[in-house]
């Protein structure tokens, strides 16, 4: 099921020659040449990225706002969460491969009961990378808190 979205923004990037090519935003503010790392049977060229690269940094920076957003809304105004996002990549069941995200967030000037719910709201109500791999892709949390 989608829900509506009424759109604010538009980041457009393209990619050519797949894992071991190049991708780039429109805006040329996004740039990374990429290889197919030697555990998925590619050449790992040592100094490029994989697409869990890009989507390993952009779920943490988008959930970490998210998480922020919700501190706001609960009166915590002068401390920043950090969160680190993993990424793994690997064959499914079903076939083809999937990912399987865990997430360590952290804020140790919130309580920690308080700051497993921040978390929560974050990821249930907030985050737009969390509600797309909601029922698709398994994401798990860690929360160290006060």
């Amino acid at each position: 099921m989608y829900s509506t979205v009424k759109p604010l923004v538009t980041i457009s990037a393209t990619a050519t020659d797949g894992r071991n090519g190049h991708t780039e935003t429109e805006d040329h503010l996004v740039k990374a040449d990429l290889s197919l790392p030697k555990a998925l049977g590619g050449p790992g060229i040592a100094g490029r990225s994989t697409p869990e690269h890009l989507f390993a940094a952009g779920y943490a920076a988008c959930f970490c706002g998210a998480v922020e957003f919700v501190q706001r809304s609960h009166k915590h105004l002068d401390s920043k969460p950090t969160v680190k996002c993993s990424v793994t990549v690997g064959p499914r069941e079903a076939g083809g491969l999937g990912l399987i995200v865990a997430m360590r967030v952290e804020n140790k000037a919130i309580a920690q009961a308080e700051f497993e719910a921040i978390v929560r709201e974050a990821h249930e109500k907030i985050c737009p990378y969390s509600h797309a791999t909601r029922d698709n892709v398994p994401v798990t949390f860690e929360v160290v808190g006060a």
